[in-house]
């Protein structure tokens, strides 16, 4: 006997007076509700229904059998609905990423994200430290560098470029570099690793390899976001990641410099644990998020700008 589809037959049946319509609710026959509810009374050794040739109706035993049973069958009733439904797109969703990501490439994303998918409970966690995804519950993060272990997945979406490059006041003052040996005898900004509080190296791309470069700073910083703003107030050249550099080259506020040289050796990636059942809500996103990254040219110069050396100008829409 399936004990659980018994009694919510003889819930049905003493709710609706009728063991026909509980039948047809349940998508079952009279003549196999009946059964169900007749082996129900034999396993419980009570009798629930008075029978007759027109109506039934509850015993004493059970009006207090319907009692015990009612609130249970719907908290279970609830919870079978709920884990039906899990694969709605709704529910809460936390997502990690560094904040310099998070603030320049990332927010317009998640903001959009968050108006088609009102459902969807965004829990974003900026965090520039490296953290343990599986301990800390994080559905989906943004990284740059390789896969940090198996239990993570890693798809690239987007390029990042280490673009060379100073404000018009800055080179109108002091001149542009002509190449890598020529940054010496020039003001610079650098930048601070947050994991070991030292200037990180400048790197240059020289025919197939990748050479660093300690480059003595004027100014230095622990955070992309200031060391954009201090190249942009003309206090040094910077070396800086083209999800910053590359929004202001093309609105003519930055200029780049020795372009031949620029690297593009990491890249941002999106990770997400490895589940056999992934909510719908997860999946979204992620095709959400690597449609749109993988699709983008805001962020890095292309192939063609590389060459040039001049960099599309973003065109400005006209007034009036």
């Amino acid at each position: 006997m399936n004990e659980i589809r018994a009694i919510s037959l003889f819930v049905r049946t003493a709710t609706l007076g009728s063991l026909r319509k509980a039948a047809i609710e349940q998508g079952v026959t009279p003549q196999a509700a009946s059964l169900a509810v007749t082996q129900l009374e034999k396993h419980l050794g009570i009798r629930l229904f008075h029978r007759t040739t027109r109506r039934i109706s509850l015993t004493d035993e059970g009006r207090r059998f319907l009692e015990s049973v009612q609130s249970p069958l719907d908290a279970l009733n609830d919870a079978m609905h709920s884990a039906r439904h899990a694969d709605l797109a709704s529910g809460p969703l936390r997502v990690t990423a560094p904040r310099s990501l998070g603030y320049s490439v990332l927010w317009p994303l998640f903001e959009a994200f968050a108006r088609a998918h009102p459902d969807v409970h965004l829990d974003i966690q900026l965090e520039d430290r490296l953290q343990d995804w599986v301990a800390e519950r994080i559905d989906v993060g943004f990284r740059t560098g390789q896969q940090p272990d198996g239990r993570i997945i890693a798809r690239r979406v987007l390029p990042i470029q280490l673009i060379v490059c100073a404000s018009p006041e800055y080179l109108a003052r002091h001149g542009a570099p002509a190449g890598i040996e020529d940054l010496g005898a020039h003001r610079c900004t650098g930048y601070l690793q947050p994991n070991t509080g030292k200037v990180a190296p400048w790197e240059f791309q020289v025919g197939d390899d990748v050479v660093y470069r300690d480059v003595p700073p004027a100014i230095c910083m622990n955070d992309p976001d200031l060391e954009t703003r201090a190249v942009l107030a003309g206090l040094g050249i910077g070396q800086l990641g083209s999800f910053n550099a590359v929004p202001l080259i093309r609105a003519g506020q930055l200029v780049p410099l020795l372009l031949s040289h620029t690297v593009q050796r990491i890249a941002m990636y999106l990770y997400y644990a490895r589940r056999t059942q992934m909510p719908k809500r997860a999946r979204l996103f992620i095709d959400f998020m690597m449609e749109r990254l993988l699709a983008s040219t805001e962020w890095h110069l292309g192939e063609e700008e590389l060459r040039a050396g001049k960099p599309a100008r973003k065109r400005q829409p006209r007034k009036g």
